[in-house]
């Protein structure tokens, strides 16, 4: 009997000792920390969802006609957001993605150069299933993982569906448009894409300052308008990111027509935007752009 009453306790302790243990257990898997919150995604075409935890510096505006995410990156807690965006044009403008992921390095490690008055956002590709044609990833790369032929890059120019997103936006847009002397698809209609709808949509739900696009690759600031006189801050952003990098200074881009373009969609909705066009299709030119960077941030410092 003593026998039994002993066997029958140690039984008992284990029972309720493996109950406290799932109970912890349980508990610390879904605890999450003040700085995240849950956010699902499911890629197109995979069938398979998961869900994982995303900091609040962090939001998915969009996804792509794959099902890739189009992240944007805020810095800063001021009431002007500037935003900053590279890889439009995907694989074909790397080094705009790459300019972009350096401007994120530097606001991460240099947190006080963002003015207490000024939020910077930054969306470091758009064109998400361009850049993965071309560098085999939709994030972080180097140049190393480019082709070296500029031809090989071609193709991430477009997205999913061979339309080019800086002819998608609604300033003059047309289905049928050009890039140098090709013709493009400009899509559908005015916004057919998911990718340029994200950012439409994300540029709409919030209160954009001004906005700085990059791409290349001609060496020049351009002003942003459509059908319209060029916005007072439009020229005073203009002229300061001139300035400060050394590219000149255009009131338009006038090498060949353009349709559906983005900046000029910006200043159909009187929001200040300029294209700031690097010099060729390999360098970030850094500090150049840096150096546009702090005088734009500086003239909303005021």
């Amino acid at each position: 009997m003593k026998k039994n009453t002993i066997i029958l306790a140690a039984v008992v302790i284990v029972v309720i000792v493996g109950i406290y243990f799932f109970i912890n257990n349980s508990s610390n898997s879904v605890t999450l920390t003040n700085d995240q919150s849950l956010a699902t995604s499911t890629k197109a075409g995979v069938g398979a969802t998961s869900t994982k935890p995303v900091n609040k510096a962090e939001t998915v505006i969009g996804q792509s006609i794959l099902g890739n995410n189009i992240n944007a990156y805020h810095y800063g807690n001021g009431d002007k957001e500037i935003l900053f965006v590279g890889g439009l044009h995907g694989g074909y403008e790397w080094n705009t993605v790459l300019v972009a992921y350096q401007l994120m390095d530097y606001l991460k490690a240099n947190p006080d150069a963002i003015p207490t008055s000024v939020k910077v956002t930054v969306i470091p590709v758009v064109n998400v299933d361009g850049l993965n044609k071309v560098v085999g990833t939709t994030g972080r790369f180097t140049a190393s993982d480019v082709p070296k032929s500029e031809s090989a890059t071609v193709a991430g120019r477009f997205n999913t569906n061979s339309v080019d997103l800086n002819r998608n936006f609604d300033c003059d847009w047309q289905a049928s448009a050009v890039w140098q002397n090709k013709t493009v698809s400009g899509g559908d209609a005015a916004f057919s894409e998911p990718e340029s709808k994200a950012v439409k949509n994300y540029i709409e739900a919030n209160k954009i300052k001004a906005a700085i696009v990059w791409y290349s690759a001609a060496g020049g600031v351009y002003s942003s308008n459509c059908h319209g006189s060029i916005l007072t801050e439009t020229t005073a952003l203009t002229n300061a990111y001139a300035k400060a990098s050394g590219y000149p200074a255009y009131q338009e881009f006038d090498i060949y027509a353009t349709t559906g373009d983005m900046v000029n969609w910006l200043a159909k909705k009187s929001i200040p935007a300029i294209s700031v066009l690097l010099t060729n299709h390999t360098d970030v030119e850094w500090t150049k752009n840096l150096a546009g960077i702090q005088a734009v941030l500086k003239y909303y410092s005021k």
